[in-house]
């Protein structure tokens, strides 16, 4: 089940994503992060309730743009289309809120590109997504890849 995360359960998505972090496929968030930015997040949910998947929806705003981050799923449910439901769900927040392009910055621009992201530039994004960047451990050598789509 495709969900908004309950406040209660910031420390479990948490542990998801920075379990991914370590393997190097996404970012670490901090447990302030998660808290700070709780609306944006989506969760799937397996049968015991536990959170198995997440992706965050961040609207940029006055560009009509919005960041889809942190997109994961745990190692022992991967390659059962999760990761494609959650960035549906994503897609279809971000129709109904009236942006008109998603961008993601990420290690795996192969994934996103089978869901019809195309690159882009990093520099066509605005100034904006740079003020996490600077506090990132990888920062001045990302070897992120920006890609966005059209909705």
């Amino acid at each position: 089940m495709i969900r908004k995360i309950k406040i209660d359960e910031a420390r479990s998505l948490q542990r998801l994503i920075n379990s991914a972090a370590a393997g190097g496929h996404v970012l670490e968030r901090s447990l302030n992060y998660i808290y700070e930015n709780v609306r944006d997040f989506w969760v799937y949910t397996g049968q015991e309730g536990q959170i198995i998947g997440c992706c965050g929806l961040h609207v940029i705003g006055w560009q009509s743009l919005a960041e889809l981050k942190s997109l994961v799923v745990d190692k022992n449910f991967q390659r059962k289309n999760i990761g494609q439901q959650l960035i549906k769900k994503a897609l279809g927040e971000a129709k109904e809120l009236g942006v008109s392009k998603v961008f993601a910055l990420t290690f795996s621009p192969v994934f996103f590109k089978k869901h019809g992201f195309v690159s882009t530039d990093k520099n066509n994004l605005p100034h904006k997504i740079w003020t996490e960047c600077l506090n990132c451990k990888h920062f001045p050598d990302c070897k992120e890849e920006a890609v966005i789509i059209e909705i």
